[in-house]
């Protein structure tokens, strides 16, 4: 693989991302990760917030770069001139619906490929939603993301808490 897209929302990144990522750059030349603006999700962090993350979590592998995009992802690789995009599984219910995807894509742009990796099996469970989930109670999120994330996403709640 020369260059691969690994798209998400990253909302916030967590060790599955992690995970996926630097096994996706080991096998590429050039990873771009692809952070989704998506108008019909409210997330927790903007864009550029999630773009900066990444860049901070991911400086130690040089052949990695951190854009956004919106609209669709098909138009993204080929601006980007990619030759892959990398999705993460974590069970069954995720590639029926990452296999539609990977499909319709193909359709729309037969040169590009989907390449699927199944997640470490201790992540197999983790979702960003599930950690924003547990930080708005207050749990203990430092198992899931980086300890640097995790002090993000706390502020972010305490914030939150503040506007209420």
């Amino acid at each position: 693989m020369k260059k691969a897209v690994y798209p998400g929302s990253f909302d916030p990144v967590t060790f599955g991302h992690l995970d996926i990522i630097e096994r996706s750059a080991q096998m590429s030349d050039h990873l771009i990760l692809a952070v989704l603006n998506n108008n019909s999700k409210t997330p927790l962090f903007s864009v550029e917030e999630r773009v900066n993350m990444l860049k901070n979590i991911t400086r130690e592998w040089p052949n990695v770069e951190v854009k956004s995009f919106g609209g669709l992802l098909v138009d993204f690789v080929r601006a980007n001139q990619a030759d892959v995009v990398i999705r993460g599984l974590r069970a069954v219910t995720d590639f029926e619906y990452e296999m539609q995807i990977a499909q319709t894509n193909r359709v729309i742009a037969p040169e590009v490929d989907t390449v699927f990796l199944t997640t470490n099996l201790k992540y197999s469970y983790l979702s960003s939603s599930i950690v924003k989930e547990i930080a708005a109670y207050g749990g203990e999120i430092n198992a899931f993301v980086p300890e640097v994330i995790a002090e993000i996403i706390q502020k972010k709640m305490e914030d939150r808490k503040k506007e209420e």
